[in-house]
């Protein structure tokens, strides 16, 4: 291990903000009894006491966070409200760590933890919205993908009735599969495009709008998504790739289930045409296995 990161994680025990639990104690008793952690319900009072949110304002979560800035360009846009980040890369998260103690930002907090155990860290009700941003679209592990069912069954233990899951990201095969999820399951798509730095991005997807209840809505969330710019969404933006976006509830009883129709979703056609990209001014993995198939 680089000295670098060694000095990260070093430092990264100092923040307040941060939170590096123990997996070893979570699965104490296995995978399948996950315990919790002494921290939920209780994020308020332990990671935000000098919040300006009110006592009963629910969490902001981003899923996958990376470094953070997501976290707190949106923590900065809103004081109201607190946020949290949560990554599994204790290097990433040193950097907004760093930012949110150097600046004493009282409404950012960030978890060290893998994104299976969240349902560990939150109680019901604790959480308003969630944030995916470009998350890894998981092309051969459908129960990785972090708008599958088994994760939203997850997000549902901890999210408010009526709170919204915002999906952000460049990849067209993950879009197209979370809006077949969303299907399925009757989960009310409050907005969605394809390309959201686009010039028709405020129609949205025709498919999907029509059942809108509200265009001004999906207008104002489309707005909001563009506002905040995430480090690879930047980079692929550059690059000419389209940015896709959509809004949606978790309002559903009963288990959530899968699409298995092509109809609803052709897996192997939103695979074939996902784009190329190239990370660091290198080919990424995906960018050589579509260069090998031409």
């Amino acid at each position: 291990m680089g000295h670098d990161k060694l000095r990260k994680f070093a430092e990264n025990e100092t923040f307040s903000c941060l939170l590096q639990p123990s997996s070893k104690e979570l699965l104490a008793d296995g995978y399948a009894n996950l315990h919790d952690h002494e921290i939920k319900g209780r994020w308020r009072e332990r990671m935000f006491p000098h919040s300006q949110a009110p006592a009963d304002g629910g969490i902001v979560l981003e899923l996958g966070c990376g470094k953070g800035e997501y976290t707190i360009d949106l923590a900065l846009r809103d004081p109201s409200r607190n946020y949290v980040g949560v990554d599994i890369k204790g290097a990433r998260l040193w950097k907004g760590a760093k930012y949110a103690t150097q600046h004493s930002l009282p409404n950012v907090a960030f978890l060290r933890t893998r994104v299976e155990f969240i349902s560990a860290f939150f109680a019901p009700g604790e959480v308003s919205e969630i944030w995916l941003t470009f998350s890894d679209p998981q092309f051969r592990s459908e129960n990785s993908r972090l708008s599958s069912p088994v994760f939203l069954e997850r997000y549902r233990s901890f999210l408010r009735p009526g709170g919204l899951v915002h999906l952000k990201t460049d990849s067209r095969f993950l879009h197209e599969y979370t809006k077949a999820v969303c299907k399925v399951n009757g989960l009310e798509v409050t907005a969605c495009t394809a390309d959201l730095y686009g010039a028709a991005r405020v129609a949205a997807d025709s498919r999907v709008a029509a059942g809108f209840k509200s265009a001004a809505t999906a207008t104002t969330a489309m707005t909001e998504a563009t506002a905040v710019q995430t480090f690879y969404e930047k980079m692929f933006l550059e690059q000419g790739y389209p940015i896709t976006y959509m809004a949606f509830r978790l309002d559903h009883d009963g288990p959530f289930v899968a699409p298995r129709d092509p109809e609803d979703f052709d897996s192997d056609h939103w695979r074939s045409v996902e784009g190329p990209r190239v990370l660091f001014g290198r080919d990424t993995a995906e960018t050589r296995r579509q260069k090998l198939k031409k």
